[in-house]
């Protein structure tokens, strides 16, 4: 047996030299890695985009064009329309020398047998009863003449209404009892209280060329209670 045992291959013993080049670069590598994490956990910076924006006017839109509307004209009478009592059995002759019949003349407003001009007027009948479009001045309330008085019932229970009444107003600027008729009323306390005060009531009469006619009149009564 040997004492001694011999080696195959001997060690080599490492020098101070590279222990300390290899501790450095394990230190570098472990400061790499820390930083490395310390960032990957940091939000990215996003870079902000400045936007300029520029207002755009609208276009304007053009101005109306100023358009003038023509007054209705006057009527100043109108034509009666008469059936033909014999009627021919043959076509007239056109008279191409007439002058166009007028639409204006056949409206119905104004003075019958007149025409929408004034001319060809013919002269109201005394008894005729005109509608306020056929005269050329209408019946106007006179100031300060009768009125309705308020029902003392409606009044202390605060019922308020209103009554259309038609009536003739003759050429004296009077009205026709006759002819007083109720077409609307909401109580009939209302009604009986114009009924009462219409005799009573004067007016200017309606006047056709000057002259005095009766006319038809429809009027409305309102009963207010003033606060």
């Amino acid at each position: 047996m040997f004492n001694t045992l011999l080696e195959s291959k001997a060690k080599k013993q490492r020098s101070v030299g590279g222990s300390f080049v290899s501790l450095m670069m394990h230190a570098t590598l472990i400061v790499l890695a820390i930083q490395a994490t310390l960032h990957a956990d940091q939000p990215k910076v996003q870079r902000e985009t400045k936007v300029n924006f520029t207002e755009v006017k609208k276009d304007e839109p053009p101005p109306k064009p100023h358009v003038e509307i023509a007054a209705a004209p006057v009527l100043k009478g109108s034509q009666v329309l008469t059936a033909p009592v014999n009627i021919p059995d043959v076509l007239p002759e056109i008279d191409l020398t007439q002058k166009p019949t007028d639409a204006l003349d056949w409206t119905g407003k104004g003075p019958p047998g007149g025409r929408a001009n004034g001319t060809g007027e013919v002269a109201p009948a005394t008894n005729q009863i005109y509608s306020e479009s056929q005269v050329e001045k209408p019946v106007v309330a006179i100031q300060g003449s009768a009125a309705p008085r308020y029902p003392e019932v409606l009044k202390a229970a605060g019922v308020q209404g209103e009554v259309v009444a038609a009536f003739i107003v003759d050429t004296a600027g009077r009205v026709d009892p006759a002819s007083f008729k109720v077409v609307s009323a909401t109580n009939e306390l209302f009604s009986a209280a114009v009924r009462t005060a219409v005799p009573g009531m004067r007016f200017l009469p309606a006047e056709i060329g000057g002259k005095k006619v009766k006319q038809q009149v429809q009027q409305p009564f309102v009963f207010t209670i003033i606060k």
